[in-house]
């Protein structure tokens, strides 16, 4: 399995992302989510929402 990287979003719009594409039968996942939680800057760094390559 390889993935590709559909985009970068903030932590929220990634959820969503994810979740509609889920509701769709494409399986999605974040990476770098949890990053930088403990210093503040959760909501700074960018999630990366990857998909299986086609």
């Amino acid at each position: 399995m390889s993935l590709v990287e559909l985009g970068r979003y903030n932590r929220n719009e990634a959820m969503i992302i994810i979740g509609r594409l889920d509701s769709e039968g494409i399986d999605a996942i974040s990476f770098d989510g949890n990053a930088s939680i403990a210093d503040g800057s959760y909501f700074l760094i960018p999630v990366r929402v990857m998909v299986e390559a086609a």
